[in-house]
């Protein structure tokens, strides 16, 4: 028996439907913010990823499915949604229209690491992408946007937000990162260890305990931006306070992407055994330029779908039931299954849910049928009611029938 790759899941039609859902209020939130659709290739030239989401960062050197194709070209599966979307960005000239650029997609994404709770090798994000608006106000847009979306879901998250300045101030703080984890070298994690040379601001983001009890007493980002994201910080407060947004100021949050600039943002729960970050994002005003297209401000965040569903699930969060048929078609014979199939036909063009026998069931065995699928109502067709052209109608939940002539079916049935 051939099994499912290790770090992936079937998502089984008992479950579709809550994807279906959450899927359905991200599109309709989107839409209120003006946010369209953008749909890319599942797989990239593996360049995009080194150069935009960043080659020292756990993505590029540990996570990424990359191979070479049959030109010998390096391909990766995209680990994240940002970079596609700049990608598209630029080489469809969408800077040169009307600005801002505002992008959602529900997109597949692929990390090599190892699986656990909310966290798959294949998983599924949600994300938008705001291109073109270099103030404060877009970010607070985009927060507004994901608190907007995971109220409506029912979740209960706390937002963190922070800025990690721009490549100007944080020169300064990198200097003063290396200096502070310079006596701590020994101590540190092998990653890290290739950090502290490479990218200082990374060791902010390791998950490995003793890193994290040492960089808890590292420097404040905020304390060396420059006064341009001073400011910048100052009027993302403003915005938020102004909307009524409640946020917490968390100095070490960095994100786990090289792209990020100026703020920071996070969205957690405590309702997935330890905390857990449900959605991230921020600003990147340098990678549009930085993967060859004109200097361009951006501002985005993505969500993990199976993180977010185990989120609900833990908190209560209300789902609607899957669909299920209006009424259910039994027929006696093979000649009353025909008719029971014709008329099944008919209801399903009006958008009414219909189902019939397809397993040449007894009418008993029908009526426990119909009775897992939810069905509200069981139409029954033997011989009489083929003749006569009038079925039996019986209301599963009361219990009670009438007869209904076929040619009346559709009204019958209409907002049932």
């Amino acid at each position: 028996m051939i099994t499912i790759p290790k770090g992936t899941k079937d998502i089984l039609p008992t479950d579709s439907y809550k994807w279906q859902y959450v899927e359905g209020v991200a599109r309709d939130i989107a839409k209120r913010f003006s946010f369209k659709e953008i749909r890319t290739p599942v797989f990239e030239h593996t360049e995009l990823f080194q150069r935009g989401v960043g080659e020292t960062t756990d993505v590029v050197t540990k996570e990424m499915y990359t191979f070479r194709d049959k030109g010998d070209r390096s391909i990766t599966l995209k680990p994240e949604g940002t970079a596609g979307v700049a990608r598209s960005f630029i080489e469809n000239g969408m800077y040169g229209g009307v600005l801002p650029a505002k992008m959602f997609y529900i997109i597949p994404a692929f990390r090599y690491e190892r699986p656990q709770a909310g966290r798959l090798r294949e998983f599924h994000q949600f994300g938008v992408e705001f291109f073109g608006a270099k103030g404060a106000d877009a970010d607070a847009e985009t927060i507004l946007l994901a608190q907007q979306l995971l109220e409506t879901l029912g979740l209960k998250v706390k937002l963190f937000i922070n800025s990690i300045g721009c490549p100007t101030c944080r020169a300064a703080y990198n200097k003063a990162l290396k200096e502070f984890f310079e006596p701590h070298l020994d101590e540190l994690c092998p990653d890290c260890k290739t950090r502290h040379g490479k990218n200082p601001l990374r060791l902010l983001d390791c998950k490995e305990e003793n890193c994290r009890k040492i960089n808890a007493n590292a420097p404040s980002i905020l304390d060396y931006l420059c006064p341009d994201c001073a400011a910048h910080f100052e009027s993302l407060k403003d915005y938020l306070s102004a909307a009524g947004v409640s946020y917490e100021i968390n100095p070490r949050i960095v994100r786990g992407l090289d792209y990020y600039t100026r703020t920071v943002f996070e969205f957690v729960s405590d309702n997935i055994g330890a905390q857990g970050t449900v959605c991230g994002g921020g600003r990147y005003d340098g990678l549009i330029e930085e993967l060859g297209g004109p200097a361009t401000p951006a501002v985005g965040f993505g969500l993990g779908i199976e993180r977010l569903l185990m989120v609900m699930d833990s908190c209560g969060a209300d789902l609607p039931e899957a669909d299920k048929p209006t009424v259910y078609l039994a027929g006696m014979d093979a000649a009353c299954r025909q008719k029971a199939f014709v008329l099944a036909a008919q209801l399903r063009k009006q958008g009414i849910l219909a189902e019939t026998d397809h397993m040449e069931r007894s009418i008993k065995a029908q009526f426990k049928y119909a009775d897992k699928l939810g069905a509200k109502y069981v139409a029954v067709i033997g011989g009489n009611e083929l003749e006569s052209g009038v079925m039996n109608v019986k209301c599963m939940a009361t219990g009670e029938s009438e007869s209904v002539p076929f040619a009346n079916a559709t009204e019958y049935f209409s907002g049932k």
